[in-house]
């Protein structure tokens, strides 16, 4: 039976693409400043949620090998809780159900997209009046690409990709985002001695007039050859790039049969699909939708 009085809501967390990535230099706190594009795409895990009676946090699957309160859908939760607690308020638990479509280690974002969603979500559902700006300093704490996702719109990205620039006007291509058979470690490739760590800056009109590079594809393709084959591939019948720090890899078009028609003479064993770029996060068109 339905409970209308405490009805779910369903909001999707979608993936995001690097267009570009920079590493201009190395921080003294071990982290690297960076200049990306980001860009969304318009396929998303989904999240539901719903009010408790309790302050309990469930989240339904659980994924393997990722302990509850690792998982950074529930630290974003638990993120809102104990701010609610330093302001003297109390605020429910939830229940939370995860629709999961991106792939873990790819280069997509999910796990940052998840936890935007949930910080998004739960503010309205439990009343906590943050701003988006305070969500975004907040989500930080959970990943350096939460706060683009909290924020909602294509962005130029500086310093550890939590500085912002809004690019509204980001041509919205069709990609074919192909995922290697591997899980990327992230870690290990920003400590790897062969990174490039000190591209020049650009300015953002230049990196929406030139593009650039992705400066971890040379690296991730050294330690994953799996990555560095797929590149090959692709690029036989279109100019290929690793998002992130990868695995995955896009490649852009006019339009959706040109993408299908590239995808249909790949391997089998290539995970892929065909996407959308969009310059808006469909999750802010639900929460924020007028009334």
């Amino acid at each position: 039976m339905t409970d209308t009085a405490n009805p779910w809501v369903r909001v999707p967390a979608p993936a995001k693409l690097n267009l570009m990535l920079h590493i201009t230099g190395r921080r003294p706190d071990g982290y690297h400043n960076l200049q990306t594009l980001f860009q969304f795409l318009d396929y998303s895990d989904w999240l539901e949620f719903r009010c408790r009676e309790d302050d309990q946090l469930t989240l339904t699957p659980a994924i393997d090998g990722v302990e509850h309160e690792s998982n950074l859908i529930i630290r974003a939760a638990r993120l809102l809780q104990n701010l609610a607690k330093t302001q003297g308020r109390t605020v429910p638990g939830a229940d939370i159900r995860l629709t999961k479509r991106l792939p873990m280690g790819g280069g997509l974002g999910g796990g940052s997209s998840d936890a935007a969603t949930t910080l998004l979500t739960l503010n309205q559902l439990w009343q906590c009046h943050q701003s988006l700006d305070q969500l975004a300093a907040q989500g930080l704490a959970l990943g350096a690409d939460v706060p683009v996702f909290v924020q909602g719109q294509a962005a130029f990205a500086e310093g550890v990709g939590e500085q912002l620039t809004p690019v509204p006007e980001l041509e919205e291509k069709w990609f074919l985002v192909v995922r290697p058979d591997v899980h990327v470690n992230t870690g290990k490739v920003f400590s790897h001695k062969c990174l490039t760590r000190h591209t020049p800056v650009i300015n953002m009109r230049l990196a929406l007039e030139q593009g650039g590079n992705n400066d971890c594809q040379q690296v991730v393709s050294m330690i994953y050859p799996e990555v560095g084959k797929a590149l090959n591939l692709l690029n036989k019948f279109s100019f290929a790039k690793m998002t992130g720090t990868g695995a995955c890899i896009f490649s852009s078009f006019d339009s959706e049969a040109e993408a299908a028609k590239v995808s249909e003479q790949l391997p089998a064993e290539y995970e892929r699909f065909i996407a959308r770029g969009i310059n808006y996060s469909p999750a802010h068109k639900i929460l924020f939708r007028p009334s």
